[in-house]
């Protein structure tokens, strides 16, 4: 069946408690685009078709949108809570200002979506395509983008303390004046990312790629950069490596010195050559004479 007639009647259901509490909602038509501000969605309509749709200020809570359609929906100043959006399709859609309280975005798509100023703490974004969006001035304390793809979206001046990037796609992000302190970066790849003015303190850097990455005024205050590969990245200084946590396998750039936190000593870690060939052994020592006896 498709989406959208199956989703008019489960729609219905959703809000048939809220349009009757509501004054002057009791006779919404939920064909059309426009739907009520304030509306609270709870229930289930996974697979729904709501692209287009007009849901500024509604509230999902417990709702289950798993796999949803709200291609280029406004959602502006909508409340997500406890709601499973799941493999839902957001792309283009308007989030901003939305606020977003243990939800489930899990490999949903927000490909080219606005999320500027939302406030999604503690929100699960894991696996989910974010290429292009607008996170700007974002409040995702804590929120986990683990294997998510950030390519190319824009995180300037986002809070983003404790939050989980392990893995994710994160090429020529924009993180300029982020909050960082505390993220987990390890093992993704920022290869051409911003990270101009950023607070990167106490951030996981272990295992991940900055090639062409900038981070000009970036803060490293005990970020951990053991074994990290820092040595095509910009804008590094050596006041901000003295900050932050190396060991002998962490590459920078040519004439800058990382420090080995646990040890105190400072180690070059400029480009390693190979270990030079082992002097030759020393030559044996003479046999010794050997002597013959005459006997008449």
């Amino acid at each position: 069946m498709p989406r959208l007639k199956r989703s008019l009647p489960a729609l219905s259901a959703l809000v048939a408690v809220a349009l009757a509490a509501i004054p002057g909602l009791a006779s919404a038509n939920m064909g059309d685009k426009d739907v009520a501000r304030m509306v609270s969605f709870g229930g289930a309509c996974a697979k729904c078709e709501l692209s287009g749709r007009k849901l500024a200020g509604a509230q999902f809570v417990g709702a289950n949108f798993a796999q949803a359609a709200l291609v280029g929906s406004d959602l502006r100043d909508a409340r997500f809570l406890g709601a499973n959006f799941s493999g839902a399709d957001l792309s283009r859609a308007d989030l901003s200002d939305a606020q977003m309280v243990g939800a489930n975005f899990t490999t949903a798509v927000l490909a080219d979506a606005r999320l500027r100023d939302v406030e999604a703490r503690g929100v699960n974004f894991g696996g989910a395509n974010l290429a292009r969006a607008d996170l700007r001035d974002a409040a995702a304390a804590g929120s986990v983008f683990s294997k998510a793809n950030l390519s190319n979206a824009s995180l300037r001046g986002a809070e983003l303390r404790a939050a989980n990037f392990s893995k994710a796609n994160a090429r020529a992000a924009d993180f300029r004046d982020a909050a960082l302190t505390g993220a987990n970066l390890g093992s993704g790849a920022f290869d051409h990312a911003s990270f101009r003015d950023a607070d990167l303190s106490a951030a996981s850097l272990s295992g991940a790629t900055f090639v062409n990455a900038d981070f000009r005024g970036a803060g490293l205050t005990g970020a951990n950069i053991a074994g990290v590969d820092l040595s095509r990245a910009k804008g590094l200084e050596q006041d901000q490596l003295d900050d932050a946590c190396a060991d002998g396998a962490t590459r920078v750039p040519p004439g800058l010195i990382a420090k080995a936190c646990h040890r105190g000593a400072r180690v070059r870690v400029v480009s390693r050559s190979p270990a030079p060939p082992a002097p030759p052994a020393a030559p044996a020592p003479p046999a010794p004479p050997r002597f013959f006896a005459a006997v008449d």
